[in-house]
């Protein structure tokens, strides 16, 4: 056994060029465009680091520090409002890169920080939580030269993004009752799904909630009449499947994502799925 020792990169441009090559699975964020330059608009210009689309649709903009940088979380802001600002072009630059589909489904009500640095100040992580934005503060370090690890430092989820679940419109013959018990069980698989490790965040979106670290890890459906379906970023094939409690989704369509299908119906599946639940957390 021997110690490899973790450092910095030479250039932050390394640390750039390495996430934007692999942002989809470092950071579950699609990618779109890098060192876009933005023009003046009443207060200066600027270059946005790296520009992308997240699992939920919502806009990001990242920027990295080689190591410890006070102003990286202001500049990052800047690029941000601009973004809110400048609605149209972000959305003509997705379609044309990803395309027309994705830039029409993109969630305004909750834009996205995240910033890559070599370390941060206990002041970075409590400034995040100050504001009404979605912040993520990634610290990275490099082991070897083959290996690079992401820790997050702190992650803030904007108050938009974070409204109840919806439920769903009830068929006829279900009772209030009933709707009641399945919302209180989904505020239940809210809560353990919250509390499944450190930095868990979530975002709401018409017709799932995503839980996510920085990437997505579960989703969670409006209740129905009688259960509560549970998407996770599980494989299916290491899981024992228990018919009408866990089902392989793979291929098959549903909202939010993920492969593991879970069926909550009483409290006691709720606590069957909480090994399932840490073990999507984990994966992420």
């Amino acid at each position: 056994m021997v110690e490899v020792a973790s450092h910095l990169a030479e250039v932050e441009a390394d640390v750039q060029g390495l996430v934007e090559a692999n942002m989809d699975v470092m950071l579950g964020v699609t990618f779109v465009a890098s060192e876009y330059v933005i023009g003046c608009d009443g207060d200066g210009g600027g270059r946005i680091d790296s520009l992308g689309v997240d699992e939920n649709g919502s806009p990001v903009v990242i920027e990295y520090k080689l190591g410890r940088d006070a102003g990286v979380i202001n500049q990052g802001l800047y690029y941000l409002a601009w973004l809110m600002r400048h609605r149209s072009v972000f959305e003509g630059l997705v379609s044309d890169r990803i395309g027309a589909s994705a830039a029409a489904h993109i969630l305004w009500t909750a834009p996205r920080l995240i910033c890559i640095a070599g370390d941060y100040t206990r002041y970075d992580a409590h400034a995040v939580r100050e504001h009404r934005h979605s912040i993520d503060l990634v610290r990275y370090r490099y082991f070897g030269g083959e290996h690079i690890g992401l820790e997050t430092v702190a992650s803030v989820t904007g108050r938009s993004a974070g409204r109840r679940l919806r439920r769903c419109e009830a068929p006829p013959q279900t009772t209030a009752q009933a709707r009641g018990a399945m919302a209180e069980l989904a505020d239940a698989a809210d809560e353990m799904l919250l509390g499944a490790g450190d930095g868990v965040t979530c975002v709401q979106r018409k017709t799932y909630r995503a839980y996510r670290r920085l990437r997505n890890f579960a989703y969670i459906c409006p209740p129905r009449q009688s259960k509560v379906l549970v998407y996770l970023k599980a494989d299916p094939k290491v899981v024992d499947l228990v018919p009408g409690f866990t089902r392989d989704v793979t291929g098959l369509g549903h909202h939010g994502g993920g492969d593991l299908e879970v069926q909550l119906r009483t409290e006691r599946d709720l606590h069957r799925a909480r090994e399932l639940f840490q073990l999507s957390y984990a994966g992420v």
